[in-house]
C-alpha cells in the first residue's frame, strides 16, 4: 500500500486512525506464531487459548472490571448491536419499551427500529438540546415500568459534544433498567480510569478509532446481566457471541487500550488550542455555524455548517485541496444524506445538509492546521459557487 503523499492532510480521526506501528508489530507476531484456533484442544489450540485468556486478563485489568465480563466482537457495530438485541430479547415479554437518544450512531438507532419494526417492541428517542446535550431530565421524563433499555452515547461522532452519562446511568439504575452506553469516540480521546465510573450496565468500544486494528470491538456485560446471543453456533465468549475469535485483532484492541485508553492518544493540550483556532477562522467567514462549541465536547473535532452549500460540495473541494474530512458518520459517506444528529438538535435541513466534520489526530503538525485555517475561506467560497 502506498503511504499517503505529502500534501495530504488527514482530519477525519473519528472515522478511523492509522494503525500505531507497534500494535501492529504484535498482531503480526500473533498471525505467525498464534494462528490455532482457541477452541482446539491440541497444544496449538492451547497457546492461541492462553493467549487470548490473558488478553481477557489484560484488557479487564484496564478496565477494573472482571474477565469474565468481556465479549470479544468484530467491531463496534457488533458491540452495539449486541447490547442492544441481547439485552433487549433477555428482558422481554415483561419489559418491551426501549429508549435511546435521537443522536445515536445508526448502530444504536437502525438496532432499535428492527426491534420495534419487527419484534413488537416500543421505541422512544430521547430529544437533543440545541447543543446537541441528552439532559438527565429529558431521560426521567421518558422512563416507563417497562423500558427494557436505555442507550445513550458517551460522545457524539458528528458534534465531539459529550453526554452525562454517568447521572443518566445512575437514573436508570434506581429504576432498575439497564443502562447501555456507546464509547467508541470516549475511549482515547477522554480519560477513563473504569468501565465503572460510566455507571453504565453495558459498554462498547472498539480498536481502530484509537490506533488499533479495523475489525476488533469489545462489550463489556456488569454480571449478573444475561444476553441473548445474536450470533449462534457455538459457545463462544461464554455462549454469548458465537464464531471464532480473530486472536490478533483482539490483541491490536488490547495493546491498543493498554498504550492509549487510560493516557489517551488525543493529546487535548495539543489538539483543543488547534480546534479553537479553526473554529475562530471559520467565524469569521459568512454564514458558517459551528455546533457544540458551548458544552464540553472531544478535544479533536469542530463540527459546522455552512450556508449556500452542501456536504457533498465542501468535502470535495477539501479533497481537491488534499484535506480529508467527513459530512459526519463515516459509515454514511458513500451516501451523504442531511445529518440526523443536526436535526435532533432542531438545525435546519439545510444546515443539516452543508455539516463538515474536521477531527484532528496524533500526526496533524502545526504546519497543516495553519494551512487549513488559510484555505477554509476559499474553499468554502468555491464549494458556494458549485452548490
Amino acid at each position: 500500500m502506498r503511504p499517503r503523499p505529502p500534501e495530504t492532510i488527514y482530519l477525519d480521526y473519528n472515522a478511523t486512525t492509522p494503525l500505531d506501528p507497534g500494535i501492529r508489530e504484535q498482531m503480526l507476531q500473533a498471525q505467525d506464531h498464534a494462528w490455532g484456533n482457541p477452541s482446539s484442544v491440541h497444544h496449538v489450540g492451547r497457546h492461541a487459548r492462553a493467549l487470548l485468556d490473558d488478553a481477557r486478563d489484560r484488557l479487564a485489568a484496564c478496565l477494573r472490571c472482571r474477565p469474565g465480563e468481556i465479549v470479544f466482537t468484530s467491531g463496534g457495530t457488533e458491540a452495539n448491536n449486541l447490547a442492544v438485541f441481547g439485552c433487549a430479547r433477555a428482558r422481554r415479554p415483561a419489559a418491551r419499551h426501549l429508549l435511546c437518544s435521537s443522536i445515536e450512531h445508526h448502530a444504536v438507532l437502525h438496532a432499535f427500529e428492527t426491534l420495534a419494526r419487527h419484534e413488537g417492541f416500543e421505541c422512544s428517542q430521547i430529544p437533543a438540546d440545541r447543543s446537541g446535550r441528552i439532559s438527565p431530565e429529558a431521560v426521567a421524563r421518558a422512563l416507563r415500568p417497562d423500558t427494557a433499555l436505555v442507550s445513550v452515547m458517551a460522545a457524539n461522532n458528528e458534534t465531539g459534544v459529550l453526554q452525562p452519562v454517568a447521572e443518566i446511568a445512575r437514573l436508570c439504575r434506581s429504576k432498575g433498567i439497564p443502562f447501555h452506553t456507546d464509547a467508541l469516540q470516549w475511549f482515547g480521546k477522554e480519560p477513563i480510569a473504569a468501565v465503572h465510573d460510566w455507571n453504565a450496565d453495558l459498554v462498547t468500544l472498539c480498536a481502530h478509532k484509537m490506533h488499533g486494528p479495523k475489525g476488533a470491538g469489545a462489550l463489556w456485560v456488569r454480571s449478573p446481566l444475561r444476553l441473548e446471543p445474536v450470533q449462534v453456533g457455538g459457545g463462544h465468549e461464554l455462549e454469548r457471541r458465537a464464531g471464532t475469535e480473530n486472536l490478533p485483532a483482539i490483541l491490536g484492541l488490547v495493546e491498543a487500550v493498554e498504550r492509549f485508553g487510560s493516557t489517551p492518544v488525543f493529546d487535548r493540550s495539543r489538539l483543543a488550542p488547534w480546534v479553537d483556532r479553526l473554529a475562530q477562522r471559520l467565524s469569521e467567514i459568512e454564514g458558517v455555524i459551528v455546533h457544540g462549541a458551548e458544552v464540553p465536547r472531544l478535544c479533536n473535532t469542530l463540527a459546522f455548517s455552512v450556508a449556500g452549500a452542501d456536504s457533498l460540495s465542501l468535502i470535495a473541494n477539501l479533497d481537491m485541496a488534499g484535506v480529508c474530512a467527513s459530512s459526519g458518520s463515516a459509515c454514511s459517506s458513500g451516501s451523504i444524506t442531511p445529518s440526523h444528529v443536526l436535526l435532533a438538535m432542531g438545525c435546519s435541513a439545510e444546515q443539516a445538509s452543508s455539516l463538515v466534520r474536521l477531527s484532528l489526530g496524533r500526526e496533524n503538525t502545526e504546519a497543516e492546521i495553519q494551512a487549513v485555517g488559510a484555505g477554509l475561506a476559499g474553499w468554502i467560497g468555491r464549494a458556494r459557487s458549485y452548490s
